[in-house]
């Protein structure tokens, strides 16, 4: 068994969601501080590392639970949803796969750890609600529909942003909380959307996520609800003197997210449809953010 497929186990087309999250924190920190010159660059390096292995451990913790649920095999996986594919394969062992995780998630920690030693603890909150979240979300989280809508969001947005922001200032500020709920509104949304596809074998497993509880017409309108609120908080925010005008480069995203709305709208039922616009869904999701992030440090 080779190196690549451990990184392939990663799920490395996920991955881009840690950079552009881990973005907004820079971009807030370098605001309030005047400049990204006066950013401790060695420590975003740093939290990078971190925030990296602790998306890494939640991505292979939860190919691990899901394979030993049975989940894994009764899915028809689609490029967004649906596992890795690595141990339903049988290209690598579940015993292995779980301490590929373990292993990820210990060096999140002692990133952690680190920051406590020369930040000091006012990162502790965060860091310990980040570590149980990583570890409880596949068997504990997805089975309480409410906390699985916001759970992603949380980890992407207030818990990385805000991390980020404390680790390179050593402080926190309100801005940073305020900027979060960008990519945490669309990053559960992202995640509500990719589980259109798996609602039936995600029943049998016995998850209730939104769409098994709800469905997808009604989970749809939620989804919908939620993508707009995202772009008009950003707009919310500059009028209310929250966000510096270079932010509004967000809104640039906004024509794709209501076309990505309209087709989810129109084919919440019909999933083969509704795999374009699982696509649209990602890229928006993931450029956001970024400019969110870049018009904080452009400000």
């Amino acid at each position: 068994m080779g190196i690549g497929i451990y990184f392939r186990e990663t799920r490395p087309q996920f991955l881009l969601l840690t950079p552009v999250c881990f973005c907004i924190g820079v971009g807030t920190a370098a605001w309030v501080e005047g400049g990204l010159g006066y950013l401790p660059w060695g420590y975003a390096v740093v939290a990078f590392v971190g925030a990296l292995f602790a998306h890494v451990a939640t991505n292979i913790l939860n190919d691990y639970f899901d394979f030993t649920s049975g989940l894994d095999l009764m899915t028809h996986p689609t490029p967004f949803s649906g596992g890795s594919g690595i141990l339903p394969q049988g290209l690598m062992s579940p015993t292995k796969a779980l301490i590929f995780g373990v292993i990820s998630l210990g060096i999140t920690a002692a990133v952690g750890i680190f920051f406590l030693t020369v930040r000091g603890w006012g990162l502790l909150p965060l860091g310990l609600l980040g570590m149980l979240l990583v570890i409880v979300y596949t068997p504990w989280v997805t089975k309480k529909p409410s906390l699985c809508l916001i759970a992603p969001g949380l980890g992407f947005g207030p818990l990385m942003v805000m991390g980020t922001h404390y680790v390179l200032t050593g402080r926190y500020d309100g801005v940073a909380l305020l900027a979060s709920l960008v990519p945490g509104l669309l990053v559960s949304n992202l995640l509500l959307l990719n589980q259109f596809p798996d609602v039936e074998a995600d029943a049998a497993a016995s998850r209730r996520h939104l769409p098994i509880v709800i469905g997808r017409t009604a989970s749809a309108r939620v989804y919908a609800a939620i993508a707009l609120g995202t772009y008009l908080w950003v707009a919310a925010a500059w009028v209310l003197g929250y966000f510096p005008p270079g932010t509004l480069i967000a809104l640039l995203l906004l024509p794709l997210a209501v076309a990505t709305i309209r087709g989810v709208m129109k084919n919440a039922e019909q999933i083969e449809r509704l795999v374009p616009y699982l696509a649209k869904n990602v890229i928006y999701t993931l450029i956001t953010p970024l400019l969110l992030g870049i018009g904080f440090m452009l400000s």
